[in-house]
């Protein structure tokens, strides 16, 4: 509630009102400046999961580090309204050597900042560094409890090594007395570790996690199926229908992440969401405008007016989750 300033009480207030406005009406009426926004600190990484485009060095635009000036002149236009950060999209964060000074200067603006990490960049130095920046959540990926299932989609990962970077992490809080940042142990199901879902639940707290979620996997070609698709059908985000697998969602015809957020790639392009891994809906670029003219420009309200009318044709959406509640979190 500390982040919740009158200011973007107000901000929150004005995109609900124009959110709801335009679902009536059919047309984007927008007030206001994003609540949430995801920034990348890199799209490089260190893993090679089959399903990340990162890692299978898939992505077509640039691959490179956001620089710390571009970073803190972009936080300065969106600071007043933004409660949320949440520095991560494609890539390992803890790459960019700037990393915790990103984390320093959002949270110099009373901003909730939270990232995600595979984890083997967590030694001891990182980990009392990632306490002093005052990051508030960190999210590690441990899919897998035993090598040999945690490999089956981290490709060139090791688990000892992610285990022995959260116990780090956790030793460096007790050590500073510090109740952030809050360490949860996300655990994707696939069909290789769909049997372990009750274990992680156990060892994610005893290596010192302070909470376990259990989260489907998006599987990027999937309406053939897929071999890392789980066998266990609540553990999966897709079902079989005709002949054919299909995402376990009527995709509505509104979505309020158009309305509320936002993703800033590496070097400054505007997507509107995560589902846009490669930016190719890009809605404008920070180097040649300030957000707030791209955040209300035609385009975007193109791009949302788009949403309203047809989201099953638009490619992003298509294998999205939004509108699905909280049936992905198990």
């Amino acid at each position: 509630m500390k982040f919740l300033t009158f200011p973007r009480i107000l901000n929150f207030f004005k995109i609900a009102c124009g959110y709801l406005l335009s679902r009536v009406l059919r047309h984007p009426m927008h007030y206001g400046m994003p609540v949430a926004v995801s920034i990348e600190p890199t799209n490089r990484c260190n893993l090679h999961c089959p399903e990340c485009p990162s890692g299978m060095k898939e992505l077509t635009r640039p691959s490179g580090f956001m620089d710390v000036s571009f970073f803190n002149t972009l936080i300065d236009q969106l600071s007043p309204e933004l409660a949320w950060l949440t520095l991560y999209f494609q890539g390992e964060p803890y790459m960019n050597p700037l990393f915790f000074d990103f984390i320093s200067y959002a949270k110099s603006k009373s901003i909730f900042v939270s990232t995600s990490t595979n984890g083997h960049f967590l030694d001891a130095e990182n980990a009392d560094a990632t306490v002093k920046s005052g990051l508030d959540r960190l999210i590690i990926s441990v899919d897998g409890t035993d090598q040999q299932a945690y490999e089956s989609y981290r490709v060139g990962g090791s688990l000892q090594k992610v285990i022995q970077g959260i116990k780090a992490l956790a030793k460096a809080k007790r050590r500073s007395g510090s109740k952030t940042p809050e360490i949860i142990i996300q655990f994707l199901v696939m069909r290789s570790n769909q049997k372990q879902v009750h274990t992680i639940r156990k060892k994610g707290l005893e290596w010192g996690g302070d909470k376990v979620e259990i989260k489907t996997a998006q599987l990027n070609d999937f309406s053939h199926g897929n071999p890392l698709m789980p066998s266990i059908d609540k553990y999966s985000r897709y079902r079989m229908r005709d002949g054919g697998w299909e995402i376990k969602n009527s995709l509505p015809n509104h979505c309020f992440r158009m309305w509320s957020s936002c993703v800033i790639t590496w070097d400054g392009k505007v997507v509107p969401c995560c589902f846009d891994k490669d930016a190719e809906h890009e809605l404008g670029d920070l180097n040649e405008k300030p957000f707030r003219e791209i955040w209300e420009s035609g385009e975007y309200n193109d791009f949302r007016q788009k949403i309203l009318k047809e989201r099953k044709q638009t490619d992003i959406c298509k294998n999205c989750t939004e509108g699905m509640g909280l049936s992905r979190w198990l």
